[in-house]
């Protein structure tokens, strides 16, 4: 079962500090609670970013990208 790493709450706190979703230009974005979820997934297990769920959280580039902006 997939549990998610941050409540509704904890979201609606961090997504208005987040850019737009939308790009003005260009791809869109993965979804940024996918992206962050992710991220947190990759810090509090200690796993390699490569070794992140890719159908769950998308590709660990994405994630790594986003993390170190």
């Amino acid at each position: 079962m997939d549990r998610p790493e941050l409540t509704s709450a904890q979201w609606e706190h961090l997504a208005p500090l987040l850019p737009p979703e939308r790009p003005a230009v260009g791809r869109p974005n993965k979804s940024h609670r996918t992206v962050v979820e992710g991220i947190l997934f990759a810090l509090r297990t200690g796993t390699p970013w490569r070794d992140v769920p890719e159908g769950r959280f998308g590709r660990w580039k994405t994630l790594t990208s986003q993390f170190y902006r």
